[in-house]
């Protein structure tokens, strides 16, 4: 856990160092703060909008690897070397995909317009998460 012998050794220290090298903490001026700072404030509705497009991103390179629909993840799943044919296969995964979720919306959308017809709400998701309610048990 040492230092390696490469790091250049300061011999003779100057007489007045600059204060970077003798002061604790540094004073940044909000110029510089301004490049860093984040687009919208953390908890706030923009930044939850802005924060949502990730998990899409995510949620769409990992069908990408899924071994159970695509399976672009592992070594050999295209036989074609080169930048241009991944890149062409690439491309077609991701259209199969989108036309995917376009179809899954499209039989959600029926499915509900249905529903409304026969005078039933929409269909919901079951909750997965308990309240404290249902934790609690009262008997």
């Amino acid at each position: 856990m040492t230092l390696g012998l490469d790091r250049p050794e300061v011999l003779e220290p100057p007489e007045h160092p600059p204060p970077c090298c003798t002061q604790q903490t540094l004073t940044v001026p909000p110029e510089i703060n301004a490049k860093t700072a984040q687009r919208h404030d953390y908890p706030g509705p923009a930044w939850r909008a802005s924060y949502a497009r990730r998990s899409a991103a995510e949620r769409t390179f990992s069908t990408g690897k899924d071994p159970a629909t695509n399976d672009a993840g592992r070594r050999g799943w295209c036989r074609l070397m080169g930048l241009t044919a991944i890149t062409l296969f690439l491309t077609t995964l991701y259209m199969v995909r989108n036309d995917h979720i376009v179809v899954a919306f499209e039989a959600r959308v029926a499915d509900d317009e249905r529903r409304a017809a026969n005078g039933q709400p929409p269909k919901t998701r079951r909750r997965r998460r308990r309240t404290l309610d249902d934790l609690i048990d009262t008997s």
